[in-house]
């Protein structure tokens, strides 16, 4: 028996192919009750995805064995980082301190920064599974230290990046929450970091999160964006990712 017949409702089969939010009935004028809470609902999630805080040290033990150094951007706190976005794409100068003191003259081939963005739910939950499935995918890539940020935007990266002496940065970052997902993590790959760089010099994977991209497939597509970034001496639009297509 069919979704369809069983509800009598024809929008059924649909919906359960798709998170958006179609078919949903009305009431009067109005939605109905359960599609009006539902809304509600998915609104104040993506509300506390954006005002919420990363655990820090729960993140810092989720990445253990692999070396952390934590970092502030120079927004001071979540309200000057909504208002203020170029201030949460540069580090603060403690920031700058921190990672100056680790340098050892010789780089490294990958740096991963964990940025917290727009959803804090997204950093908690998927950040430290993506690196660690990438370190073991990479096998004799050298990875730096992953750099923990708070209060951060993609481009912190650059600075972090170029500080440390990184061929290439993998900035993960929590993405702004939508209706339908609000722990929507990305990941934007740069090559040669260094402040300026502009959009266009970036690769972007984005829409991990248990309904959508997995963590193993995200993991697949960034080590081969890695190595072939490595190989090639570019990120950004001359770029393509060359993995299989999805059937």
């Amino acid at each position: 028996m069919s979704a369809d017949t069983a509800t009598g409702d024809p929008w059924a089969r649909w919906r359960a192919a798709t998170r958006a939010r179609i078919g949903l009935g009305r009431a009067g004028d109005g939605l109905p009750t359960a599609a009006l809470l539902e809304f509600q609902l998915a609104h104040a999630r993506a509300r506390d995805a954006v005002h919420g805080a990363v655990d820090v040290g729960a993140l810092a033990a989720a990445l253990a064995p692999l070396p952390v150094v934590r970092v502030h951007s120079r927004a001071a706190d979540r309200a000057v980082y909504l208002r203020r976005p170029d201030l949460g794409r540069r580090l603060d100068e403690a920031g700058c301190r921190a990672l100056a003191g680790m340098t050892d003259g010789q780089g490294c081939d990958v740096l991963f920064v964990v940025a917290d963005g727009l959803s804090a739910a997204a950093v908690q939950a998927h950040a430290a599974p993506l690196v660690h499935a990438c370190v073991q995918r990479l096998g004799d890539v050298r990875p730096g230290p992953v750099v923990l940020a708070e209060q951060a935007r993609v481009a912190l990266g650059d600075e972090a990046g170029a500080i440390l002496g990184a061929r290439l940065v993998a900035l993960l970052v929590g993405e702004r929450p939508g209706l339908s997902a609000a722990d929507s993590l990305g990941v934007y790959l740069t090559w040669n970091p260094m402040v300026g760089r502009a959009d266009s010099e970036r690769n972007c994977i984005s829409n991990i999160h248990g309904a959508g991209q997995s963590i193993p497939a995200a993991a697949d597509t960034l080590c081969r964006l890695i190595r072939a970034a490595l190989r090639r001496g570019l990120t950004g639009v001359a770029l393509k990712d060359e993995g299989p297509l999805l059937g």
